[in-house]
Parts: structure tokens; C-alpha cells; sequence
């Protein structure tokens, strides 16, 4: 999951259960993280538009991981 913020309780929990990673994406570098896909292919919810689900093939992709597959959580002062 990329996005730009915090998430909720539930959110993160979900995170730790899937084993999945929270990526954040600085603000306002949108274009230039698009010149980094390298393909775009939607997985599910395509009446959703940009809140599909996306399958993203990248290439030296700069983002931060804000909450990794432990729930540790970046914005959560002294947990990361």
C-alpha cells in the first residue's frame, strides 16, 4: 500500500496480520514517481478509478516505509 499519511488502529493491525508494508510517498512527487512505473495492471475494483486495486512494476522507486510488517509505525514516536 503506498499513500501519503497516518492510518487507523484497524488499518494498521490488518498490515501486521497480512504481513503487508505501508509505503509513504513524499507529497507532491507524484510526476516524478510516474516516470518510475515501468507498468500499470488493475487487479480489482476497476469502477473505483485511482482507488483500484494496482499492480505496479517499478523501477528505482523512492519511497519510505511508514509501517512495516511488524506494525511498527513510523508516526508513532519511539516505535520505529
Amino acid at each position: 500500500m503506498i499513500g501519503k499519511g497516518s492510518r487507523s488502529p484497524e488499518t494498521k493491525e490488518a498490515i501486521k496480520k497480512e504481513k503487508a508494508v505501508y509505503f509513504l510517498a513524499p507529497a507532491g512527487a507524484g510526476a516524478y514517481l510516474q516516470t518510475k512505473v515501468k507498468d500499470c495492471e488493475v487487479l480489482a475494483f476497476e469502477d473505483l478509478g485511482p482507488e483500484a486495486i494496482h499492480k505496479l512494476t517499478v523501477e528505482d522507486f523512492p519511497l519510505v516505509v511508514a509501517i512495516d510488517n511488524k506494525g511498527r509505525d513510523i508516526y508513532e514516536k519511539g516505535e520505529a
